[in-house]
Protein backbone atom coordinates (compact mmCIF):
# COMPACT_ATOMS: atom_id res chain seq x y z
CA UNK A 1 0.00 0.00 0.00
CA UNK A 2 1.35 3.43 -0.92
CA UNK A 3 2.19 6.12 1.60
CA UNK A 4 -0.99 7.72 2.92
CA UNK A 5 -1.05 11.38 1.91
CA UNK A 6 -2.09 12.98 5.19
CA UNK A 7 -1.05 10.73 8.07
CA UNK A 8 2.16 9.85 6.16
CA UNK A 9 2.08 6.18 7.18
CA UNK A 10 2.11 2.98 5.15
CA UNK A 11 1.51 -0.61 6.11
CA UNK A 12 5.17 -1.60 6.07
CA UNK A 13 5.73 0.84 8.95
CA UNK A 14 3.38 -0.94 11.39
CA UNK A 15 1.42 -4.16 11.80
CA UNK A 16 -0.90 -2.68 14.42
CA UNK A 17 -4.57 -3.66 14.32
CA UNK A 18 -5.44 -1.37 17.23
CA UNK A 19 -5.12 2.43 17.23
CA UNK A 20 -5.64 4.99 19.96
CA UNK A 21 -6.84 8.33 18.59
CA UNK A 22 -6.34 11.41 20.76
CA UNK A 23 -7.20 14.78 19.28
CA UNK A 24 -4.25 16.68 20.71
CA UNK A 25 -0.81 15.80 19.23
CA UNK A 26 0.76 16.37 22.66
CA UNK A 27 -1.43 13.64 24.09
CA UNK A 28 0.29 11.19 21.74
CA UNK A 29 3.52 11.73 23.65
CA UNK A 30 1.79 11.19 26.98
CA UNK A 31 0.19 7.97 25.76
CA UNK A 32 3.60 6.79 24.54
CA UNK A 33 4.79 6.79 28.17
CA UNK A 34 2.41 3.88 28.85
CA UNK A 35 3.81 1.76 26.00
CA UNK A 36 6.87 -0.45 25.75
CA UNK A 37 9.52 0.52 23.21
CA UNK A 38 7.65 3.53 21.82
CA UNK A 39 8.80 4.64 18.39
CA UNK A 40 7.97 7.94 16.74
CA UNK A 41 6.72 7.49 13.20
CA UNK A 42 6.53 11.16 12.31
CA UNK A 43 4.13 14.06 12.08
CA UNK A 44 2.32 15.88 9.28
CA UNK A 45 -0.02 18.75 10.10
CA UNK A 46 -2.18 17.62 13.06
CA UNK A 47 -1.33 13.95 12.60
CA UNK A 48 1.42 12.82 15.00
CA UNK A 49 2.09 9.07 15.05
CA UNK A 50 3.81 6.75 17.54
CA UNK A 51 3.78 2.99 17.81
CA UNK A 52 4.56 0.84 20.81
CA UNK A 53 3.55 -2.33 22.62
CA UNK A 54 1.33 -3.13 25.59
CA UNK A 55 1.49 -6.66 26.98
CA UNK A 56 3.03 -7.73 23.67
CA UNK A 57 0.31 -6.15 21.52
CA UNK A 58 1.39 -3.59 18.94
CA UNK A 59 -0.57 -0.36 19.23
CA UNK A 60 -0.55 2.67 16.95
CA UNK A 61 -1.25 6.10 18.42
CA UNK A 62 -2.30 8.88 16.04
CA UNK A 63 -3.61 12.34 16.81
CA UNK A 64 -6.59 13.48 14.76
CA UNK A 65 -6.67 17.21 15.43
CA UNK A 66 -9.87 19.08 16.22
CA UNK A 67 -13.21 18.12 14.72
CA UNK A 68 -14.79 15.65 12.35
CA UNK A 69 -13.06 16.41 9.04
CA UNK A 70 -9.52 15.62 10.17
CA UNK A 71 -10.80 12.68 12.22
CA UNK A 72 -12.44 11.20 9.13
CA UNK A 73 -9.19 11.59 7.17
CA UNK A 74 -7.31 9.73 9.91
CA UNK A 75 -9.87 6.91 9.98
CA UNK A 76 -9.90 6.46 6.21
CA UNK A 77 -6.13 6.34 5.95
CA UNK A 78 -5.64 4.11 8.99
CA UNK A 79 -8.11 1.70 7.43
CA UNK A 80 -5.99 1.64 4.29
CA UNK A 81 -2.94 0.46 6.27
CA UNK A 82 -4.80 -2.32 8.06
CA UNK A 83 -5.97 -0.92 11.39
CA UNK A 84 -9.22 -2.62 12.45
CA UNK A 85 -10.06 -1.20 15.90
CA UNK A 86 -9.95 2.53 16.70
CA UNK A 87 -10.50 4.03 20.15
CA UNK A 88 -10.86 7.74 20.71
CA UNK A 89 -8.90 9.06 23.70
CA UNK A 90 -10.59 12.43 23.93
CA UNK A 91 -12.05 15.07 26.18
CA UNK A 92 -15.53 16.48 26.63
CA UNK A 93 -17.57 19.09 28.37
CA UNK A 94 -20.08 17.62 30.81
CA UNK A 95 -23.79 18.13 30.16
CA UNK A 96 -24.91 16.60 33.45
CA UNK A 97 -24.35 18.07 36.90
CA UNK A 98 -23.18 14.80 38.47
CA UNK A 99 -20.13 14.50 36.19
CA UNK A 100 -16.92 15.76 37.80
CA UNK A 101 -13.58 16.73 36.32
CA UNK A 102 -11.59 13.61 35.52
CA UNK A 103 -14.63 11.34 35.23
CA UNK A 104 -14.66 9.11 32.14
CA UNK A 105 -17.55 8.91 29.71
CA UNK A 106 -17.77 5.65 27.76
CA UNK A 107 -19.87 6.65 24.77
CA UNK A 108 -21.94 3.89 23.18
CA UNK A 109 -23.41 6.35 20.69
CA UNK A 110 -23.39 9.98 19.65
CA UNK A 111 -25.78 12.63 18.41
CA UNK A 112 -24.32 13.36 14.97
CA UNK A 113 -24.71 17.14 15.15
CA UNK A 114 -21.63 17.62 12.98
CA UNK A 115 -21.06 18.28 9.31
CA UNK A 116 -18.75 15.35 8.65
CA UNK A 117 -21.26 12.69 9.63
CA UNK A 118 -23.94 14.32 7.48
CA UNK A 119 -21.53 14.49 4.55
CA UNK A 120 -21.11 10.70 4.68
CA UNK A 121 -24.68 9.67 5.54
CA UNK A 122 -28.22 11.01 6.02
CA UNK A 123 -28.94 12.59 9.40
CA UNK A 124 -30.99 9.53 10.44
CA UNK A 125 -27.96 7.19 10.16
CA UNK A 126 -27.02 5.99 13.68
CA UNK A 127 -23.65 6.90 15.14
CA UNK A 128 -22.85 3.87 17.31
CA UNK A 129 -19.72 2.42 18.84
CA UNK A 130 -18.91 -1.26 18.54
CA UNK A 131 -21.11 -2.90 21.21
CA UNK A 132 -18.78 -5.76 22.15
CA UNK A 133 -15.66 -3.64 22.52
CA UNK A 134 -17.65 -1.01 24.42
CA UNK A 135 -18.89 -3.75 26.76
CA UNK A 136 -15.26 -4.72 27.35
CA UNK A 137 -14.47 -1.12 28.26
CA UNK A 138 -17.35 -1.04 30.74
CA UNK A 139 -16.22 -4.32 32.30
CA UNK A 140 -12.62 -3.19 32.61
CA UNK A 141 -13.67 0.15 34.11
CA UNK A 142 -15.56 -1.72 36.84
CA UNK A 143 -12.59 -3.97 37.53
CA UNK A 144 -10.23 -0.99 37.72
CA UNK A 145 -12.55 1.10 39.88
CA UNK A 146 -12.46 3.90 37.32
CA UNK A 147 -15.11 6.62 37.87
CA UNK A 148 -16.87 6.08 34.56
CA UNK A 149 -20.36 6.49 33.15
CA UNK A 150 -21.86 4.86 30.09
CA UNK A 151 -24.22 6.55 27.64
CA UNK A 152 -24.73 9.01 24.81
CA UNK A 153 -22.76 12.10 23.85
CA UNK A 154 -23.25 14.90 21.32
CA UNK A 155 -20.68 15.75 18.64
CA UNK A 156 -20.74 19.27 17.23
CA UNK A 157 -18.64 21.66 15.15
CA UNK A 158 -18.19 24.90 17.10
CA UNK A 159 -17.73 26.38 20.56
CA UNK A 160 -18.55 29.93 19.54
CA UNK A 161 -22.05 30.16 18.08
CA UNK A 162 -24.58 32.44 19.75
CA UNK A 163 -26.68 29.40 20.77
CA UNK A 164 -24.12 27.31 22.68
CA UNK A 165 -25.74 27.71 26.10
CA UNK A 166 -29.18 27.00 24.65
CA UNK A 167 -27.95 23.91 22.81
CA UNK A 168 -26.20 22.57 25.90
CA UNK A 169 -29.36 23.03 27.95
CA UNK A 170 -31.51 21.28 25.33
CA UNK A 171 -29.24 18.25 25.02
CA UNK A 172 -28.68 18.07 28.77
CA UNK A 173 -32.45 17.86 29.25
CA UNK A 174 -32.49 14.93 26.81
CA UNK A 175 -30.05 12.99 28.96
CA UNK A 176 -26.92 13.47 26.85
CA UNK A 177 -23.85 13.06 29.04
CA UNK A 178 -21.28 15.27 27.36
CA UNK A 179 -20.21 17.14 24.24
CA UNK A 180 -17.19 16.60 21.99
CA UNK A 181 -16.36 17.18 18.32
CA UNK A 182 -15.14 13.82 17.00
CA UNK A 183 -17.00 10.79 18.36
CA UNK A 184 -19.86 10.83 15.84
CA UNK A 185 -17.52 11.05 12.86
CA UNK A 186 -15.43 8.18 14.24
CA UNK A 187 -18.49 6.00 14.72
CA UNK A 188 -20.14 6.80 11.38
CA UNK A 189 -17.07 6.50 9.18
CA UNK A 190 -15.89 3.47 11.12
CA UNK A 191 -19.20 1.70 10.59
CA UNK A 192 -19.17 2.46 6.87
CA UNK A 193 -15.66 0.99 6.56
CA UNK A 194 -16.36 -2.12 8.64
CA UNK A 195 -14.21 -1.01 11.57
CA UNK A 196 -14.69 -1.39 15.30
CA UNK A 197 -14.78 1.94 17.10
CA UNK A 198 -15.09 3.16 20.68
CA UNK A 199 -14.90 6.52 22.41
CA UNK A 200 -13.51 7.34 25.84
CA UNK A 201 -13.96 10.94 26.92
CA UNK A 202 -12.31 12.62 29.89
CA UNK A 203 -14.46 15.34 31.48
CA UNK A 204 -12.44 18.57 31.37
CA UNK A 205 -15.28 21.11 31.78
CA UNK A 206 -18.05 20.70 34.34
CA UNK A 207 -21.68 21.40 33.49
CA UNK A 208 -22.62 24.96 34.49
CA UNK A 209 -19.52 25.01 36.62
CA UNK A 210 -17.40 28.01 37.46
CA UNK A 211 -13.77 27.20 36.89
CA UNK A 212 -12.67 29.91 39.32
CA UNK A 213 -9.73 32.23 39.01
CA UNK A 214 -7.34 31.34 41.83
CA UNK A 215 -4.05 29.61 41.10
CA UNK A 216 -4.84 26.85 43.60
CA UNK A 217 -8.14 26.09 41.87
CA UNK A 218 -6.42 26.01 38.49
CA UNK A 219 -3.71 23.63 39.71
CA UNK A 220 -6.30 21.34 41.30
CA UNK A 221 -8.40 21.30 38.12
CA UNK A 222 -5.38 20.51 35.99
CA UNK A 223 -4.46 17.63 38.30
CA UNK A 224 -7.96 16.16 38.14
CA UNK A 225 -8.02 16.34 34.35
CA UNK A 226 -4.58 14.74 34.06
CA UNK A 227 -5.67 11.95 36.41
CA UNK A 228 -8.68 11.37 34.18
CA UNK A 229 -6.48 11.23 31.11
CA UNK A 230 -4.21 8.64 32.72
CA UNK A 231 -7.22 6.55 33.70
CA UNK A 232 -8.72 6.61 30.21
CA UNK A 233 -5.39 5.62 28.63
CA UNK A 234 -4.95 2.67 31.01
CA UNK A 235 -8.58 1.70 30.55
CA UNK A 236 -8.19 1.61 26.76
CA UNK A 237 -4.98 -0.44 27.00
CA UNK A 238 -6.50 -2.91 29.45
CA UNK A 239 -9.53 -3.31 27.19
CA UNK A 240 -7.30 -3.93 24.17
CA UNK A 241 -5.45 -6.63 26.06
CA UNK A 242 -8.70 -8.26 27.23
CA UNK A 243 -10.08 -8.09 23.71
CA UNK A 244 -6.97 -9.70 22.23
CA UNK A 245 -7.23 -12.52 24.75
CA UNK A 246 -10.80 -13.18 23.65
CA UNK A 247 -9.59 -13.57 20.07
CA UNK A 248 -11.60 -10.57 18.79
CA UNK A 249 -9.82 -9.08 15.81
Amino acid sequence: MSLQPHIRLENNMTNAKYALLPGDPERVDRIACFLDNPEKLGQNREFRAVRGWFQGIEILVLSTGIGGPSTAIAIEELCQIGVKTMIRIGSCGALQDDLALGNIVIAHGAVADDGTSRTYTPACYPACADPLFTATLVQQAKQMGVPAVYGLVRSHDSFYTEREAQLDAEWSARGILGADMESAALMVVGALRGLRTASLLNVVVEHNGCLGSSINDYVQQEALCLEGEERQILLALRAIYADSQQGEK
